[in-house]
């Protein structure tokens, strides 16, 4: 582990957050008590590293039994949130990767918090590469992630990804160039999205700082879908 925490610091972490991150990366999904017992760190010098680690969108959490459970997110996520030293990521990240435990099955729920967490949920949309159906009254994408947005647009369109986006009368769209787009009632307004994707739901909420949980479950994903394809032959084509 020691050998890649200097790496890390390279790209921006803390020596403290490096050795919380890499332990994680061991681990998956673990209890502070455990993750700060293996880092040889302190309980207070290891939830103040997770919190960090946190806002900068490379560790989630999902409580259970009213605890909190944190999991690293994939290494892969370094490419976006340092570009300015992208040659040292790709040094480090494939052999991260090999350390990364996927998340089991059974922790279905995420939540990401602040503005690189949701970006960590528009990167986990394009790595599954499936159809997008999205609920968004406001489309307040381009406004709360100006230099994010058009990135992922950029992406989606690289990969094909078709979206059909569901949004009000009124409100600017800047749809890709797979996006289909139709207009519903201009008194339906809401800061939350709901995205469907795969077996997956996103629920963003467009708070101050924003918000996201992913929701891994079939059923309700199918279940969403459905009511999806309702709104949407009832929805009109332009506004």
């Amino acid at each position: 582990m020691e050998k890649w925490v200097p790496v890390l610091e390279d790209l921006g972490l803390t020596k403290i957050e490096s050795k919380v991150y890499i332990t994680l990366l061991k681990l998956g999904a673990s209890l502070a008590g455990k993750i700060s017992k293996d880092a040889q760190l302190n309980r207070t010098t290891t939830y103040d590293a997770l919190k960090n680690l946190i806002d900068k969108g490379l560790v989630s959490y999902v409580i259970q039994a009213n605890r909190k459970w944190f999991k690293a997110t994939n290494p892969e996520i370094l490419f976006e949130l340092l570009k300015e030293r992208e040659e040292e990521a790709k040094k480090v990240i494939p052999t991260l990767a090999l350390l990364y435990k996927a998340p089991k099955e059974e922790h279905q729920v995420t939540l990401y918090y602040g503005g690189k967490g949701i970006k960590s949920v528009f990167q986990d949309m394009l790595r599954e590469e499936k159809p997008i159906y999205v609920i968004d009254s406001e489309c307040m994408f381009y406004e709360k992630m100006p230099y994010y947005a058009p990135q992922f647009i950029k992406e989606v369109e690289k990969r094909h990804i078709k979206i059909k986006h569901i949004v009000r009368r009124g409100v600017n769209v800047h749809p890709s160039k797979t996006t289909e787009v139709r207009y519903v009632s201009e008194n339906l307004s809401s800061l939350s999205v709901i995205s469907i994707y795969g077996n997956k739901l996103a629920i963003t909420m467009w708070t101050e700082p924003p918000e996201s949980v992913i929701i891994k479950n079939r059923a309700s994903a199918e279940l969403l879908k459905g009511y999806f394809d309702i709104l949407w032959e009832n929805a009109v084509k332009s506004v």
